[in-house]
């Protein structure tokens, strides 16, 4: 039996290119497999639809964000966590602007694939963990006032921060570290 031409990684990344060059709205079975030269048959041998394709590239897409924020976690930054965000997105914009495509809750209901789903919550979990662990090293406690104000100075607010730059496909400014860092010191204080 011969090997495959193309794998998950081809199609996700023929999908990469065409969202980062003219948006996700020009993501389309046709134009990935235009892309690829590959059938359409091969398409949907590995991905149920367009919407679990476009999951599985978020997914993608969230997992390389994600490791700049965890090792800066791991190391005890919470600052460097806070500022990971706008410095990737800066390195990454068209990447970074994949990331608004979906939320990890959108992944709680629906019909997507059952390891996408996993993916999805094992991304979760880590997550989860960081802000825990944040919590517990700059609060003191890991309760649910402590891991909401976690969750605001690391995610909630370098995201909004750097969102409009992304909807308009342009970097953030260095003036949004400067924003960020204040509200962390805010929020955070000497702890």
């Amino acid at each position: 039996m011969g090997r495959a031409l193309f794998d998950n990684a081809d199609f996700i990344e023929a999908a990469r290119a065409l969202a980062c060059e003219r948006g996700p709205g020009a993501v389309t079975v046709d134009s990935i497999t235009q892309r690829l030269g590959a059938p359409k048959g091969s398409f949907y041998h590995r991905f149920a639809s367009r919407d679990a394709l476009l999951g599985e590239l978020w997914l993608t897409t969230v997992l390389a964000y994600q490791q700049g924020f965890v090792a800066a976690i791991e190391a005890g930054d919470g600052l460097a966590a806070a500022l990971h965000t706008p410095a990737w997105a800066r390195q990454h914009t068209d990447d970074a602007r994949l990331l608004l495509l979906h939320s990890r809750h959108d992944f709680a209901q629906g019909d997507w694939p059952a390891a996408l789903k996993r993916g999805v919550q094992d991304q979760a979990q880590r997550f989860e963990a960081c802000l825990n662990r944040f919590a517990r090293e700059t609060f003191g406690r890991a309760g649910p006032a402590q891991l909401k104000r976690a969750t605001f100075v690391l995610a909630e607010v370098p995201v909004a921060a750097v969102r409009g730059y992304l909807q308009r496909r342009e970097p953030p400014p260095k003036l949004v570290d400067e924003l960020i860092t204040k509200t962390y010191h805010a929020i955070v204080g000497d702890q």
